[in-house]
């Protein structure tokens, strides 16, 4: 089974904001090196925890500075672009990185209202164009001609090349998997969302309605999970208490760096706080290498997957690079030979 990486560049308490743009590119060599299959970034805006706003710029500098992994987007959130655009982002990418990169397009707006409509000043209704935008979208990263009278068939977007994006579908929700099984699109499930609730049902439909096309004859399906390793059960739990309070305060609308999981143990729970802190513990996939590595095993087993997408959040660098080798060595991965 694969294993990949979505990497959300996380800012911590205590540090400048844009260490965790610098981060995000050490730890892609660094997975790029265990021997990881992919290297997702995401899109957030007006995060003070999340703060990688620009996948496509992000993508250019892991692309240039790794010689294996795929690289891509978790995504791009469509509305707020024009699909041109975003062809033409990734047309770029793709002649830096030719075979390597990963066009995954969401339709979340990835932030507030209010932060929407100032990267989309005039939605015109972006969201009913989804589709429509998409599938522009497809035509533009293929290099194949729109149809015959549609109004931009003679546009292209350049660079051309021999090769072009695998695009993707991202979501949460029976939406995304319906629209890419009409279209023929690979499709991620968020499941650290929602802790995987509505996964089967989303992965049903995708598989029982997907429509075969020329570059994906059959569905291709993943999710991305949340989950931290450690070299005890014992200190994976203890850095877990960085996220677990992150969660907590997101829940009151407060989105504020991550806390070291000292700060975040001195902090006692509210009656309330309990109750959502015992649920992301039952649902949490932290523990050792080997706990860990069981449990994404059987999640895989029973979705029906050979390949999961796993995001970690610590608050120092160090756990996180650690969790990623050791499941490494779990699933037996091999390292690359760089030369």
């Amino acid at each position: 089974m694969r294993l990949s990486v979505l990497d959300q560049s996380t800012a911590s308490k205590g540090r400048a904001q844009d260490a965790a743009i610098r981060e995000t590119l050490e730890l892609a060599r660094h997975c790029d090196a265990l021997g990881y299959h992919r290297y997702w970034v995401s899109e957030h805006h007006n995060s003070a925890n999340i703060v990688g706003t620009a996948p496509e710029v992000l993508m250019a500098a892991i692309a240039a500075t790794t010689p294996r992994i795929r690289v891509g987007s978790a995504g791009v959130m469509l509305p707020h672009y024009s699909a041109l655009k975003v062809a033409e982002q990734f047309r770029v990418l793709e002649a830096i990185a030719p075979g390597r990169i990963d066009l995954g397009i969401g339709r979340a707006p990835g932030s507030d209202q209010l932060t929407a409509h100032a990267l989309n000043p005039n939605p015109q209704n972006v969201l009913d164009q989804f589709p429509q935008q998409v599938e522009e979208l497809q035509h533009w990263v293929s290099g194949t001609p729109l149809p015959e009278g549609h109004p931009f068939r003679r546009v292209v977007a350049h660079p051309t090349g021999p090769s072009g994006p695998d695009m993707w579908i991202l979501g949460s929700s029976d939406y995304g998997a319906q629209l890419a099984a009409y279209l023929g699109l690979p499709y991620a499930f968020a499941y650290f969302f929602s802790e995987g609730f509505g996964v089967e049902h989303a992965l049903d439909l995708y598989r029982k309605n997907y429509r075969p096309s020329a570059k994906n004859p059959k569905p291709i399906a993943t999710i991305c999970v949340w989950a931290l390793a450690a070299d005890t059960e014992e200190e994976a739990l203890h850095q877990f208490r960085t996220r677990e309070r992150s969660s907590i305060d997101r829940e009151y609308g407060i989105r504020l760096p991550l806390i070291s999981p000292e700060e975040a143990a001195a902090r006692p729970y509210s009656a309330a706080e309990v109750v959502i802190a015992e649920k992301l513990r039952r649902k949490a996939v932290v523990g050792s290498a080997e706990q860990v590595a069981a449990r994404l095993k059987e999640l895989a087993k029973r979705l029906e997957l050979d390949e999961l997408v796993v995001v970690t959040w610590t608050y120092d660098p160090a756990p996180r690079h650690r969790s990623y080798e050791l499941l490494a060595q779990a699933f037996a991965m091999e390292k690359a030979q760089f030369t």
